[in-house]
């Protein structure tokens, strides 16, 4: 199976880096050591940094880079010549809209990729690395694109996929009172990871997916008032650290980070909140109050040796598996949503009270997706005392 990779830049510990080493080596997946079985044959870089990987490991694997998005698509021919396209938006030199949103390219590289497919007469599996992109009307776009095309699209975040620690597994159908997401990152860049993580818990609840219908951003002193559960908060964070924290607005040993979250409504009632707490790139915290339970259940996300770098792991085993099937484990209408919900948060830090969105009143049918998710066996092999390979990650046990 060929695979064309179009990204924005390849260097140390980008997007591109950490997942395209699982497609270029086998890799560790749930204490399996799995060897792919797709190719990786041709790559647009839109920007060479000092840093740059992508010559290095374009001359090692053989793969050709070319000048364009049509050009790396077609390697030469005149219609589409690959069998799936893996689209990597994230890092690079890029400039930021007044909302702190970075304006990366990842509508410009699928409209070019799409006009190939449309040219060609024939559609191939895509991956869309992260949220679609940082403007909801150019994201629903492409979903139309996607539509019209047949494109089998998977988007989305790596977190999701993570290990549970302690495990938790909601009852399917199970009634949510209420939800709270917690990260330890930045308001935008880790703010979609922790609504990803978010959605994929609570899109399963009682009645299915209704959508939403505002969002409200809080900062400050507002934060510690607004109308939110701290208690399902502190069980959160005693999830990670095997205790409730003495405060949620400073972490011991940790840089402070500006108090700011969000109150999502979902048009069936659900109410859910997603945090900033402490300075930790790693923390990826969850906890729900189920209908009729006192006790919430909770759960800390771990992401493995080597800060974020083996979340890919799992994420690259899933985006094979779409590859391969045409099928993607989870719904491309999860990541749309999110994609929604992480521009709300940005515009409705500029309003004061709730920000409406009723273009986010959609819902959507999920899937079980545990299959594609790292259960802890393969951090049996893979331990923290391993040191973090400088290039291409080739341990397999």
């Amino acid at each position: 199976m060929k695979v064309a990779v179009i990204t924005t830049v390849f260097r140390p510990l980008s997007h591109a880096h950490v997942i395209l080493e699982n497609f270029l080596e086998p890799y560790l997946f749930n204490g399996r050591k799995i060897v792919p079985d797709q190719k990786i044959v041709s790559m647009y870089v839109d920007q060479f940094p000092k840093r740059d990987m992508a010559r290095e490991v374009a001359k090692k694997y053989g793969i050709r880079i070319y000048p364009t998005i049509g050009e790396a698509l077609c390697r030469g021919k005149r219609r589409l010549d690959v069998d799936a396209v893996l689209l990597i938006g994230e890092h690079g030199r890029y400039s930021f809209n007044r909302f702190r949103q970075k304006r990366y390219p990842r509508k410009q590289f699928f409209d070019q990729v799409a006009a190939v497919m449309r040219s060609s007469g024939r559609s191939v599996p895509m991956f869309i690395d992260k949220h679609l992109n940082y403007r909801w009307d150019w994201a629903q776009q492409m979903m139309e694109t996607a539509k019209e095309l047949k494109i089998p699209l998977m988007a989305g975040s790596s977190v999701p996929l993570a290990q549970r620690r302690p495990p938790l597994e909601l009852p399917k159908g199970a009634a949510i009172a209420e939800a709270v997401s917690i990260h330890g990152g930045g308001i935008e860049v880790y703010g979609f990871h922790a609504f990803e993580l978010l959605q994929s818990l609570v899109e399963s609840r009682r009645g299915g997916e209704t959508g939403i219908v505002s969002v409200e951003a809080l900062s400050g002193e507002k934060l510690w008032k607004g109308d939110w559960s701290q208690s399902l908060a502190r069980a959160a964070m005693a999830a990670e650290f095997g205790r409730p924290p003495k405060s949620l607005k400073r972490v011991p040993g940790e840089k402070e980070n500006p108090s700011a979250g969000v109150i999502v409504r979902y048009a069936d009632g659900l109410k859910a909140t997603m945090l900033i707490v402490g300075k930790s790139d790693m923390r990826w915290n969850f906890a729900c109050r189920l209908k009729g339970e006192r006790k919430p259940r909770a759960t800390s996300y771990y992401v493995g040796p080597w800060d974020n770098r083996n979340l890919f792991k799992a994420l690259a085993h899933a985006i094979q598996h779409h590859f391969r099937t045409a099928q993607a484990p989870y719904p491309v209408e999860r990541t749309l949503l999110t994609t929604g919900l992480t521009e709300a948060f940005m515009r409705a830090q500029k309003i004061s009270g709730p920000l409406l969105t009723p273009h986010l009143e959609f819902s959507y049918k999920p899937r079980n997706f545990k299959a594609m998710r790292e259960m802890g066996a393969t951090w049996k092999i893979l331990t923290e005392d391993i040191p973090q390979p400088k290039g291409l990650d080739t341990f397999v046990g």
